[in-house]
C-alpha cells in the first residue's frame, strides 16, 4: 500500500458482500451452495415474479428474514473490524454493503448504505411508506403508514430493479483514494464496476475476500482467507499507518 499522510488520508470507500456475513451463520447467494444454486432468480426476486405470485415472494424473504432474526447470528470480527475503522478513520468514510442483513448495524457502522436494501425493513407500493418490519410478510399485511393492503413488500432490491443511493455511491467513489472490496463475487453489477471507477480516480485497490473475485487483477493489492481473520489484520495494519 503506498504511504499515507496522517494530517491528509485519503477519501476511503469500502464495499461488501455476502462473504463478510457467511461465517455468522448467513447463507451466501452466488456461491456453488448458495441460495440461488437452490432457488430460481426468476421465481422469488424480479418485480414479475411478485407480481405474478406474491405470497411465494413473501414466503421466500420471511424464511430469510427468520433466518437473520435467529438464536447465534451475530456480527463477527470482520464486521466490528469495519465499525472500529469507522469511527478511527481520520478522514472521509463510507461503507457501502450489497448485504440486505443489519449485521453491520449491528456492529456499529453508521456511515453505511444498503444499496440492495434491507431484509428487517418494507415497502408499501401504494405510498412509498418504508418501516422496519421483523416478522412475516403477506399479501395482506396492511401498510402503517396508509392502511391499504396487499401492496406491501420487502425493502430490497429485485433483479431489474435500480440499486439505492447510487448518486451518493458514485460521489464517493470519485472522491476516494482508496478502496476496499471484502467477500464480493465480483459479478454482479453495478458493484462489480466500482473498482474501475475507483482507478479512474487513482485511488489504490484492495481485495480482501476468501478466493479470488472475477476481477482480481483490477486489484493493486490482494488478501486471501477467512474474512473473519483477514479484514481485522487489514484494518489494524491500516490504522497503524495513520497514527
Amino acid at each position: 500500500m503506498p504511504e499515507l499522510d496522517a494530517s491528509n488520508p485519503p477519501a476511503l470507500v469500502i464495499l461488501t458482500g455476502a462473504g463478510i456475513s457467511k461465517e455468522s451463520g448467513l447463507d451466501t447467494f452466488r456461491d456453488a451452495d448458495g441460495i440461488w444454486a437452490r432457488v430460481r432468480i426468476e421465481d422469488v426476486a424480479t418485480p414479475e415474479a411478485f407480481a405474478r405470485d406474491p405470497e411465494r415472494v413473501h414466503a421466500f424473504y420471511n424464511a430469510r428474514r427468520r433466518g437473520l432474526c435467529g438464536a447465534g447470528i451475530a456480527p463477527n470480527p470482520g464486521h466490528r473490524a469495519l465499525a472500529r475503522l469507522e469511527q478511527d478513520w481520520p478522514g472521509e468514510f463510507l461503507l457501502v454493503t450489497q448485504n440486505i442483513d443489519d449485521l453491520h448495524e449491528r456492529a456499529g457502522s453508521a456511515k453505511l448504505v444498503h444499496m440492495h436494501g434491507e431484509l428487517l425493513k418494507a415497502r408499501c407500493e401504494r405510498c412509498d411508506a418504508v418501516h422496519r418490519h421483523e416478522g412475516d410478510l403477506s399479501a395482506a399485511t396492511a401498510c402503517p403508514g396508509c392502511a391499504g393492503r396487499g401492496g406491501i413488500r420487502p425493502h430490497v432490491v429485485w433483479f431489474g430493479e435500480m440499486p439505492f443511493e447510487m448518486e451518493r455511491i458514485d460521489a464517493a467513489l470519485r472522491r476516494c483514494g482508496l478502496f476496499v472490496s471484502i467477500g464480493t463475487s465480483g459479478n454482479v453489477y453495478p458493484a462489480a464496476g466500482f473498482v474501475q471507477q475507483a482507478l479512474l480516480s487513482r485511488a489504490h485497490t484492495v481485495e480482501l475476500n476468501l478466493e479470488p473475485s472475477e476481477g482480481a487483477s483490477l486489484f493493486r493489492e490482494r488478501h486471501y482467507g477467512p474474512a473473519s481473520e483477514i479484514v481485522p489484520a487489514f484494518v489494524e495494519r491500516l490504522l497503524r499507518r495513520t497514527r
